[in-house]
């Protein structure tokens, strides 16, 4: 007979928020339901007792913690490189290193090759107005003027009326006017016509991200600091010029921020947001005529349709058949649904449950994916290394489709479905769809989120199997 602990008796767990305190002002920020919980959340020992003295990684021993209690946040950087394939489980630590220092090199000649056409970059400050015209020409702004002033500080939106004042946002005032314009100069002569239309196009960026940089998780008091702020824009500018089919969108930032809290080194962070990005670009990519994540929207009409055709034709008649409402939910993966500390906890739930344990060579190989997939001598990759919803992809062959699902569609249709009822008797137009949806910011469980995925995936390849 199995005993039950009561409820109880049951350990609450230790709140996870003083790992990302907010600042006290923000009083209306959703409280984090992730509780760190001794024996489930995936401790700093049992992580490093997972390695071999080489330093090999039993992935499928931490993946299983993962999936029924997160990571503690002490070392949720270093385990996240590892579900986002930054690293193979198989290599030593020795292995590692080399490829880490590498990445390191690389990520500081892509920065110094930004930094040779726009020497803000790397210079602790960013700029948050257009500093180019779309034919090229330096735009000679007093805001852009007083932003690229090597004494002053960077000037927000909300500050902009201290432009012609000369007073910089940390409350000094700024050197005088003729230095800043020499100094613009340096950075882009007024008389000088950019020809290039990459760099064109890259530099119109770099206000657009600087904007979205001073919006991103502003409650949080890591950053208040300026460094940490310039880091942000430093990353996102940098990858939008590697990345020149996609570039940079809105919503980047939002998925960036993490990774810049939780590892130190801005090379390393920008690694582990490369590594998402591979996941996610496709997701940004814009032709004339659609927009990537068009895709995936249609592909959560379908999964509604199968499991749910009630609420599917609720919502077509309503006029919502695209399902644009969900876009904020796809795009940035629920960051503005649950609390900082929350989102934390189901991106990782999530990967966890998608871990392919070639998920490295995928990225470093993409040639010899295909061979390394069956592994030596043909033989097939341990199931017991792969995340529990890879598993179920491979048993039912879905791996072999041309776009296996991703389970962040089936997480928003689990929030559907459990909104059912409600968006049934409610929903009289697409405005109460969004209101209904917006009204669980705060009040979502991931763990929950991601069971009702798990379950609503399996019932999906079910019925789509069906003739």
């Amino acid at each position: 007979m199995e005993f039950r602990v009561p409820a109880i008796w049951r350990d609450p767990g230790a709140p996870a928020d003083s790992f990302y305190e907010v600042r006290p002002e923000c009083t209306d920020v959703p409280k984090t339901r992730f509780r760190i919980k001794a024996g489930k959340t995936l401790s700093a020992r049992k992580w490093h007792a997972a390695f071999s003295p080489e330093g090999h990684l039993d992935i499928g021993k931490t993946l299983s913690r993962i999936q029924h209690g997160g990571i503690h946040p002490s070392i949720r950087g270093e385990v996240w490189e590892f579900l986002l394939g930054c690293y193979d489980p198989k290599s030593t630590f020795d292995e590692r290193e080399q490829i880490r220092q590498r990445r390191r090199v690389q990520y500081a000649r892509w920065k110094e090759e930004c930094h040779n056409m726009f020497p803000l970059i790397g210079s602790g400050r960013f700029v948050t107005a257009p500093i180019i015209t779309e034919d090229g020409k330096a735009v000679q702004d007093p805001i852009v003027l007083l932003q690229t002033n090597p004494h002053g500080a960077v000037l927000t939106p909300q500050n902009t009326s201290q432009a012609t004042t000369g007073i910089a946002t940390n409350g000094t005032a700024s050197a005088s006017m003729e230095p800043e314009f020499s100094f613009v100069e340096t950075l882009q002569p007024s008389s000088h016509v950019i020809l290039d239309k990459k760099e064109i196009q890259w530099k119109l960026t770099l206000h657009q991200i600087g904007l979205d940089v001073v919006r991103t998780d502003r409650p949080l008091v890591f950053y208040e600091k300026q460094e940490n702020l310039s880091k942000l824009w430093d990353i996102l500018a940098i990858y939008a010029w590697i990345d020149k089919d996609v570039g940079y969108c809105q919503g980047m930032s939002d998925l960036c921020s993490p990774m810049i809290m939780l590892l130190n080194d801005e090379a390393d962070a920008f690694w582990c947001f490369e590594r998402l990005m591979r996941r996610l670009r496709g997701n940004f990519r814009c032709t004339e005529s659609s927009v990537g994540v068009e895709a995936q929207l249609g592909n959560l009409a379908a999964i509604t349709q199968v499991i749910d055709p009630k609420l599917h034709q609720h919502i077509e008649t309503l006029g919502g058949g695209d399902y644009l409402f969900a876009f904020r939910m796809i795009m940035v993966l629920f960051r503005r649904e649950f609390s900082f500390g929350d989102s934390l906890y189901l991106w990782e739930m999530m990967w966890a449950l998608e871990y392919d344990p070639d998920l490295f060579s995928m990225y470093e190989e993409p040639d010899l994916a295909g061979e390394k997939a069956d592994g030596p001598k043909g033989k097939a990759k341990s199931i017991r290394q792969c995340g529990k919803f890879e598993r179920e992809n491979m048993r039912n062959g879905a791996k072999n489709s041309d776009a296996p699902l991703p389970i962040s569609i089936f997480l928003v249709a689990s929030v559907l479905k459990d909104k059912s009822s409600k968006l049934l008797q409610e929903a009289r137009g697409l405005d109460d769809v969004v209101k209904i949806l917006n009204d669980m910011t705060g009040n979502l469980d991931a763990k929950k989120a991601c069971s009702g995925a798990m379950k609503l995936h399996k019932k999906y390849l079910k019925k789509a199997k069906k003739p």
